[in-house]
C-alpha cells in the first residue's frame, strides 16, 4: 500500500510532512496532507487500524467511513470502539478487537508463537517480512471461505490447526528465502 494512501496518528494527531517534533519512526511515516485530526483521516476511510486507547473511535467518525469499513480497535483491555457501539451505526462493518470476549480477537498468540516455532526448528538466521507474511497468510487461512462472514475473520486462539499451519508456513518461507540452517521437520 503507498504510504500517501495511510494516514497515522500518534496522540498528538496526523503524522504529516513538516509537522515539528517527529522522530526518525514517525517522520518515516509522514504524508503530505492537510489533514490534522482523527475525526479529519476517518472520513471517507476504508480502514482504521487502532491501538491507542479506549473511546477515542466515536460513533458519529464511524459513519463517515466508506462502506464495507474494517475496523480493528485494538486498545486492551477497552477498544477504540465497541462492537456493539459499531453495530448501532453501522451494518456493513466489520469490526475486530483485542478481546477474547468479543468475535474477531486479534492476538499475538495467533502468530508469535509459531512463528517462532517454525523458525527455530530450521534454525532460522533471522525473521524475515516473508516469513511472517507467510504466517499471516496461513492465519487467514484457517477461516474456510464458506465460513467467512463479519463475525468470523480470525480464527480462534484456541484453534489446533493455526498451530500447525503457522508454524509450517514459517518453515517453508525459511526454505525458500534462504534462512533456513537446516530441513526442519513437518509439524504434526
Amino acid at each position: 500500500i503507498p504510504n500517501k494512501n495511510i494516514i497515522m496518528l500518534d496522540s498528538k494527531g496526523v503524522l504529516y510532512r513538516g509537522r515539528g517534533n517527529l522522530d526518525q519512526w514517525k517522520s518515516a511515516h509522514a504524508i503530505d496532507t492537510k489533514v490534522r485530526t482523527l475525526e479529519e483521516a476517518i472520513d471517507g476511510a476504508d480502514v482504521f487500524l487502532g491501538l491507542s486507547k479506549k473511546n477515542i473511535l466515536t460513533k458519529d467518525m464511524v459513519k463517515k467511513m466508506a462502506k464495507n469499513p474494517i475496523i480493528f480497535a485494538c486498545a486492551n483491555p477497552d477498544p477504540e470502539i465497541t462492537p456493539e457501539e459499531v453495530s448501532e451505526v453501522r451494518k456493513d462493518a466489520i469490526v475486530a478487537t483485542g478481546r477474547s470476549d468479543y468475535p474477531n480477537q486479534v492476538n499475538n498468540v495467533l502468530g508469535f508463537p509459531f512463528i517462532f516455532r517454525g523458525a527455530l526448528d530450521v534454525k532460522a538466521r533471522a525473521i524475515t517480512e516473508d516469513m511472517k507474511m507467510a504466517a499471516a497468510r496461513a492465519i487467514a487461512d484457517c477461516v474456510p471461505k464458506e465460513h467467512l462472514q463479519p463475525e468470523y475473520i480470525i480464527p480462534s486462539a484456541l484453534n489446533q490447526e493455526v498451530v500447525k499451519v503457522v508454524s509450517q508456513a514459517v518453515i517453508q518461507s525459511a526454505r525458500k528465502t534462504g534462512m533456513a540452517r537446516k530441513r526442519g521437520r513437518k509439524i504434526f
